[in-house]
């Protein structure tokens, strides 16, 4: 049964960091495109780090130079590191893995970035 937690999120000031981590089972980690995810309250949810399998990254222009996304593939582990939060950057935080006809999500971790 595939399955991924994420873990990491919570409360932090702006200009604060987190260290968000997605565990994966249930799948041949190592060769599926992993991503972040975020859902703001009323908005759509968009594309906040990407690790493709073949070791291309990709960041959307709201996070690039702050945030950073790695994997290690021994722990069936895709990590999100945060740095400078705004306020904006509240929300809920779900990771995917996608290929080979497979494209599951997480539950999600909350992170609220208020004073």
């Amino acid at each position: 049964q595939v399955q991924l937690v994420e873990s990491g999120g919570g409360l932090v000031q702006p200009g604060g960091s987190l260290r968000l981590a997605c565990a994966g089972s249930g799948f041949a980690f190592s060769l599926y495109t992993m991503s972040w995810y975020r859902q703001a309250p009323g908005k759509r949810r968009e594309l906040v780090a990407q690790f493709e399998s073949g070791g291309g990254i990709n960041y959307p222009d709201s996070v690039k130079g702050r945030f950073t996304i790695s994997r290690d593939n021994a722990k069936n582990t895709v990590y999100l590191q945060m740095n400078s939060l705004k306020p904006e950057d509240t929300a809920v935080y779900s990771c995917n893995a996608q290929g080979f006809g497979l494209d599951a999500w997480g539950k999600g971790t909350l992170v609220t970035v208020s004073p």
